[in-house]
C-alpha cells in the first residue's frame, strides 16, 4: 500500500509503530473503515500543514487509524460509547509499545472526542486534527480548504464508493446494540434515522425526572 501523496509532503510515518497499527486495523476492521481511517489521517495532516500546526505525525496516524475500531462487533456488548472503546484499544496498543504517557493521553483524547464538535479544535494539534480529518471525510466540513489535487490524490489511494450510505450503515450496526450510549451525541441521529422504534434520550426530561424534589 502506498504511504504518500505524490502531490504533497504528507506521508504515513515509516515506523514500526505505524506499520503495526496499519496491519492491526486492516486485519480487524472492514475495508470501509480501513480506507476511511487512512483518509482521516491524510485529510487531518493536510489541514495541519495548512494551519502550520506542530503535530506528531505518528500520534495523529494512530489516532486516525484506531478512531472507529470500537464499532467492531467485539465491542457491541461493552455498554460504553464506541469512541471510548476505540480510545481504550489505542491506549493498550501504545502502552504495549512503551509510548510516553503524554502521547498516549493525546491519542486517547483525540479518539474519545472525535464526535464531540466544538471542543477538539481548541486542544492539542493531534486532538484537533483527528476530528478535522473525520469531519472532512464524513461531513465535508472545510471541503474547499484542501486543494482539489490533494483531495483527488487521497481518494485515488483510498477510494470511497457509496461511502455516505455505507458509513451510516457501519455507524448504525456499531451503536444499535447499545442505544443508551448515544445520549447527548451525534449517533442518536443515526439511530433515529435507521432503527425503527428508537427513542433518543431527552436531557430536559432527565433533569425534570431526577430524584431531586426541586
Amino acid at each position: 500500500m502506498t504511504n504518500d501523496l505524490s502531490t504533497t509532503k504528507v506521508r504515513v510515518p515509516d515506523t514500526e509503530l505505524a506499520r503495526e497499527a496499519t496491519d492491526l486495523v486492516r486485519d480487524s476492521t472492514s475495508e470501509l473503515i480501513y480506507h476511511h481511517s487512512r483518509r482521516v489521517y491524510f485529510f487531518g495532516a493536510l489541514q495541519g500543514h495548512d494551519r502550520n500546526l506542530d503535530f506528531d505525525p505518528e500520534l495523529l496516524y494512530i489516532g486516525a487509524m484506531f478512531h472507529d475500531l470500537g464499532l467492531n462487533e467485539t465491542f457491541h456488548g461493552s455498554g460504553r460509547r464506541f469512541e471510548v472503546d476505540s480510545a481504550d484499544e489505542a491506549r493498550r496498543f501504545l502502552r504495549a509499545h512503551d509510548v510516553p504517557e503524554d502521547g498516549v493521553r493525546r491519542v486517547w483524547t483525540a479518539i474519545a472526542l472525535h464526535t464531540t464538535p466544538g471542543v477538539p479544535e481548541f486542544m492539542e494539534p493531534e486532538v484537533a486534527l483527528v476530528t478535522a480529518g473525520v469531519e472532512y471525510d464524513v461531513l465535508g466540513i472545510g471541503y474547499d480548504d484542501v486543494p482539489e489535487a490533494d483531495r483527488a490524490a487521497v481518494v485515488a489511494l483510498h477510494p470511497r464508493p457509496d461511502f455516505k450510505r455505507r458509513i451510516l450503515g457501519a455507524f448504525t450496526d456499531g451503536v444499535r446494540p447499545k442505544p443508551d450510549t448515544t445520549f447527548g451525541n451525534v449517533k442518536a441521529d443515526v439511530l433515529a434515522h435507521y432503527v425503527p422504534g428508537f427513542e433518543r434520550g431527552d436531557f430536559v426530561r432527565a433533569v425534570l425526572d431526577s430524584p431531586w424534589a426541586e
